[in-house]
């Protein structure tokens, strides 16, 4: 019988609190945390902006395609950046043992949140405003999304507690089969 996934993969747009909600997923459900925004500066020695900047956002996301495809960790809630998305090679290799989570929030909330969308280091083209990298991007997390939570306007805690029961309910059903 095929075991369950041991991660937790949440996906989502920049602002969708991917990192934050990690680190509280973690400490609640006992599993490690990685942030792939943070080992992609580390193995470049550089900030996310300061990829874009020197060598494009297609660099960055190769580079972020790259840190994916030879990320190996058990037990663990992965924060990846919004553009793991683009890479279907890194993404079929986070869900061969990871139940992928969409953090989904409406384009005005993000936009709330988000105050250094020129700085911040995303892999986009310099002219994409948010609202269209939204649009491009929504329909690619919903493809890889085996949940989805809707955080907007709930406590972190709430919003963790809703990804474990989503995860509980996913995993039994798995050991089912």
């Amino acid at each position: 019988m095929p075991r369950p996934p041991s991660n937790i993969v949440l996906i989502g747009m920049p602002g969708a609190g991917k990192s934050t909600l990690g680190v509280i997923l973690a400490k609640l459900a006992a599993l490690q945390f990685v942030d792939t925004d943070i080992l992609i500066q580390t193995a470049l020695q550089r900030s996310l902006q300061e990829i874009v900047d020197r060598d494009g956002y297609l660099a960055l996301r190769q580079a972020e395609e790259r840190v994916l495809l030879e990320l190996t960790v058990h037990n663990a809630v992965i924060a990846t950046g919004g553009s793991a998305v683009y890479s279907r090679r890194a993404m079929t290799r986070l869900k061969s043992d990871g139940l992928v989570v969409f953090l989904d929030l409406p384009l005005a909330v993000l936009e709330r949140r988000i105050h250094n969308y020129c700085t911040r280091g995303l892999a986009k083209p310099p002219e994409q405003s948010f609202a269209d990298m939204f649009q491009e991007r929504r329909p690619l997390y919903s493809r890889y999304a085996d949940i989805t939570i809707t955080p907007a306007g709930l406590p972190q805690e709430e919003v963790c507690g809703q990804i474990m029961a989503q995860v509980r309910t996913r995993r039994s059903g798995f050991q089912s089969r």
